[in-house]
Parts: structure tokens; C-alpha cells; sequence
């Protein structure tokens, strides 16, 4: 395996900590006026989506992860795993909802995305950060309610629940962050 010295540090790279991979997701370089440079990261664990703080000095260096990227897409929901198809072998993995984390509430069959692999595994997804989803339940608005960012409940083909402005209703198809969770836009048309 090869290492990865501090000099290099960036956001992005994946590295080895007591055997499992983890994706830098901030490195912020700091020189005391005495001493060595020191350098403070956050990292995530791809296996199981904890993030925990390191720093390094420098001229440190780490075991980089054997992480590799790929394309799939989400083929359907088991039980308890959802199941997604490698774009080039046509394998196909099963994730727990853990693994994904929240946007699996609204992952909607053939959806395309981004495949993390270690030691030949899928360990999760990278999924859109934005999907157009039709709104299947929602209330009607109270007539004559004009009041600014009045907001409710409405439920999206995926059965998850996604609060909307008054004006939204059942049939429409609305911009959901991934995310978050968080409603973006009505879609034209």
C-alpha cells in the first residue's frame, strides 16, 4: 500500500485508520509561531458514516485506502437492504439503509449513482443531490391563506414525507435536496 504524507493532505483523499477507509472531508493547515505545523482533519468512516477529528503533525504520513469509484444504478428495495447494479459487470450489491443514509428515503428505481468500493465491496453510494419526485398526498390549502411561507406535509411517490409551500399539490412534481431532505422547486410542466 502506499502512504500519503501530510504535505499532500486535501480534502477528498481516502486513508487507512485501524484497518477501515476514511474520506478526509476538511484539512485545515495550522502553523504555531513555535514548534512544527500541525494539520487538523475530519474524517468520515465510509463503513459506517461516523466522523471523528485527527490532527497530524507534519511530516506524518498514512496507509492510503484501496477506494475505488464506479457507476450503478438502484435496481429495488428488499426487507431490509436496497440493491443496486454495477454499469459495467452488471453485478449486483445489497446496502443497508445505514450505509446509504438519508437520501435513501427517496431513491426511486433506476436511479443513477456513483459506487464506492473497498477490497472489491461495495461499502455506499453517492447519490444525486437533487431528485424530481411526484408528490402523491397532500392537503389542500386553506382557501384565502395568503400569508407568506405557509408550509405542510406532503408525502412523494417514495412514501417519504417532505414539507412544501402551501401552493404544492397532489400530482405535482416538485425538486427535493438529497441531503437534506428539504423541497427546492416546483417542476414546470
Amino acid at each position: 500500500m502506499s502512504t500519503i504524507s501530510t504535505s499532500n493532505f486535501r480534502k477528498g483523499i481516502k486513508i487507512l485508520i485501524d484497518g477501515k477507509p476514511y474520506l478526509m472531508e476538511t484539512c485545515e493547515f495550522r502553523k504555531p509561531g513555535k514548534g512544527q505545523a500541525i494539520y487538523k482533519t475530519r474524517l468520515r468512516n465510509l463503513l459506517d458514516n461516523t466522523l471523528i477529528d485527527r490532527t497530524y503533525k507534519s511530516g506524518d504520513s498514512v496507509e492510503e485506502a484501496d477506494v475505488r469509484e464506479g457507476r450503478g444504478s438502484f435496481l429495488f428495495k428488499d426487507k431490509n437492504s436496497f440493491v443496486f447494479m454495477d454499469s459495467n459487470t452488471y453485478e449486483q450489491h445489497s446496502l443497508t439503509p445505514e450505509a446509504i443514509g438519508e437520501g435513501n428515503k427517496f431513491l426511486v428505481e433506476g436511479t443513477e449513482c456513483g459506487m464506492l468500493y473497498w477490497n472489491d465491496q461495495l461499502i455506499g453510494v453517492m447519490m444525486p443531490n437533487h431528485m424530481v419526485l411526484e408528490v402523491t398526498y397532500t392537503e389542500q390549502a386553506a382557501r384565502g391563506n395568503t400569508a407568506t411561507n405557509v408550509q405542510k406535509p406532503a408525502t412523494v411517490e417514495t412514501g417519504a414525507t417532505v414539507t412544501v409551500p402551501a401552493f404544492i399539490n397532489t400530482g405535482d412534481k416538485i425538486r427535493v435536496d438529497m441531503r437534506t431532505g428539504e423541497y427546492l422547486e416546483r417542476m414546470k410542466g
